[in-house]
């Protein structure tokens, strides 16, 4: 990705708020800038459709079990009490629950646009309030014929006065469902998809794991995601095979996390791309390369 900012309307920007991600020449990824969306799913800027190289899409836009699922992105359920996830609300006592506490990620503009990657600045408001000003950077890297890596980083700053806590619907009362973060929704197929680490298989032993790298693989298709940094590494894995194909990260697995004012987390997560199946070691050897890309 080049260092020098590109006109915001230049080549690659598509009608509709969109950007078009290019990687060894060949379209890979769209970043939808502006989604018009339900308030209730929580509009956000997303990668929707993301590709492998050989042009398998590898994402899925809000599907008919959860129309909130955006493609690949940041979302956080329980921002100081506000839902930036989309759906509904788990009330502790409650259950899910219809509220109208809904909030939205807000395009402010590109510091930077290339053909392989993009630096946004997006703030997260709700009922006109600026929560969280958030700068997210994406790139795609080339890796291989066969692969490519999408490289995510979110930094989010507390835009209040005062202290903010980020939550899940596990810090809420729900066991195993600790999602917030980065989140990636993969397409449902006739079977679910296959799950590993680099401990061991299986929706079971990958959930709530903290493993440096964590595969899912389709029909034709594999996903390898890794955290970039020690803290991302320190985040558990949030998965879902059998319900609905899914990976994300856990901001807020068992404590709410707290930020003071104008205090920032940052996150970088690198998702390896790929056609075909991966075994181990082929999927621990493209993670190394992407992260040190």
């Amino acid at each position: 990705m080049s260092t020098s900012p590109r006109h915001t309307n230049g080549p690659g920007r598509r009608p509709g708020g969109s950007v078009t991600l290019r990687c060894a020449g060949r379209p890979v990824a769209r970043y939808v800038v502006r989604p018009e969306l339900a308030p209730d799913l929580s509009p956000r800027p997303h990668l929707h459709p993301v590709t492998t190289l050989a042009g398998r899409p590898v994402t899925e836009l809000s599907p008919a079990d959860h129309p909130h699922h955006l493609g690949a992105g940041v979302a956080v359920p329980d921002v100081a009490g506000r839902n930036f996830w989309g759906g509904r609300t788990f009330v502790r006592g409650q259950g899910p629950t219809e509220l109208d506490n809904h909030g939205v990620q807000r395009h402010q503009g590109f510091k930077l646009r290339d053909p392989d990657g993009l630096v946004e600045d997006i703030v997260w408001t709700a009922r006109g309030e600026i929560l969280l000003r958030e700068r997210r950077t994406v790139a795609a890297v080339a890796l291989t014929d066969t692969a490519w890596a999408l490289d995510l980083t979110f930094a989010l700053t507390n835009a209040t006065g005062a202290e903010l806590s980020l939550g899940s619907p596990a810090t809420n009362g729900r066991p195993g469902a600790a999602y917030g973060g980065f989140f990636w929704r993969a397409p449902k197929e006739a079977a679910p998809p296959r799950v590993r680490t680099p401990h061991g298989e299986g929706e079971a032993a990958a959930h709530a794991a903290r493993a440096p790298w964590l595969a899912l693989a389709g029909d034709g298709w594999t996903l390898v995601f890794a955290g970039a940094t020690a803290r991302t590494r320190h985040d558990p894995w949030f998965v879902r095979a059998a319900e609905y194909p899914g990976v994300g990260s856990s901001l807020a697995s068992e404590d709410r996390l707290p930020l003071a004012p104008r205090d920032t987390l940052v996150r970088r997560i690198v998702t390896v791309v790929a056609d075909g199946a991966l075994g181990h070691d082929d999927a621990a050897s493209l993670v190394r390369k992407a992260v040190t890309a």
